[in-house]
């Protein structure tokens, strides 16, 4: 397995069509700067134009997913204007769209604390996978800001409901990894040590069905639930079967599952 060490984050191909973006900051665990959410970007759209890519698993070194935003970054913004720290707002905020809006499915493994904008980081993947000793916060009102950021007050809700949304991003309060799981924060828990094993591992069971076939399906999901009435979203579904339909790759499926053999998919 190639590692490229890029600084502020760690970029390897751990297994066969899985991308690994690991947040390398561990001393100031893993805390965001400007110049990391710039970095993330790119890697980001590197992986989209790679063809050999079919999902992304983004986690931290060293004991922490992501502290949030490092707070050394954050008083620098202390002098600057309205309409430039709005600018920055809004910079580093594309960064949570960008996971979003990726068209390979974005896993998020969460080890240790993932608080406040890295909470959010982590609910904008497309699943996670959280070990015991996660904690999750988002804990912007305790240090005197609005409850969300980098779009946590669009996903969170969606995530576990407006209830339980609420309550965590009015009150701050950490959530455990057992807790976090049973809130459906996280869609398997495991381990401490075993992370990164799990996180590939779902990777795999994901990157093994049609690339295109993902991709509609992530783009299904977030258009379905926002759908204004169940026609409009059977309306996507029916188009993205028939599109799906005249792939080369659905016959290709179709016999691997008759067969009970590994497809190789052409992306056509």
């Amino acid at each position: 397995m190639r590692t490229i060490d890029d600084g502020p984050l760690l970029v390897s191909e751990p297994a066969e069509q899985v991308l690994e973006i690991t947040l390398n900051r561990p001393e100031q665990l893993n805390a965001l700067t400007p110049g990391l959410l710039d970095r993330l970007d790119e890697v980001l759209d590197a992986a989209e134009r790679d063809g050999d890519v079919r999902a992304v698993v983004l986690t931290g070194a060293g004991r922490a997913f992501c502290a949030g935003f490092d707070l050394t970054e954050l008083e620098a913004t202390w002098s600057m204007g309205v309409p430039e720290l709005l600018a920055n707002q809004e910079r580093w905020a594309a960064t949570a769209q960008r996971l979003v809006d990726l068209p390979l499915p974005v896993i998020a493994a969460v080890h240790g604390p993932a608080v406040g904008a890295g909470m959010s980081l982590a609910l904008a993947a497309d699943l996670r996978i959280g070990t015991t000793n996660a904690s999750f916060a988002a804990a912007f009102v305790r240090v005197g800001l609005a409850g969300a950021d980098l779009g946590l007050s669009w996903t969170l809700p969606r995530t576990v409901g407006m209830g339980v949304a609420a309550e965590l991003m009015l009150t701050g309060r950490s959530v455990d990894g057992d807790e976090a799981h049973r809130l459906g924060l996280v869609n398997r828990l495991c381990a401490d040590a075993e992370s990164s094993s799990a996180a590939l591992q779902l990777a795999g069971e994901v990157a093994a069905n049609s690339p295109f076939g993902v991709r509609l399906t992530k783009r299904s999901l977030h258009a379905g639930i926002d759908a204004p009435s169940f026609a409009a979203a059977v309306g996507i579904e029916n188009r993205n079967q028939v599109l799906a339909s005249r792939t080369e790759d659905m016959p290709v499926a179709l016999r691997a599952l008759r067969d009970g053999s590994t497809a190789r998919f052409s992306n056509r």
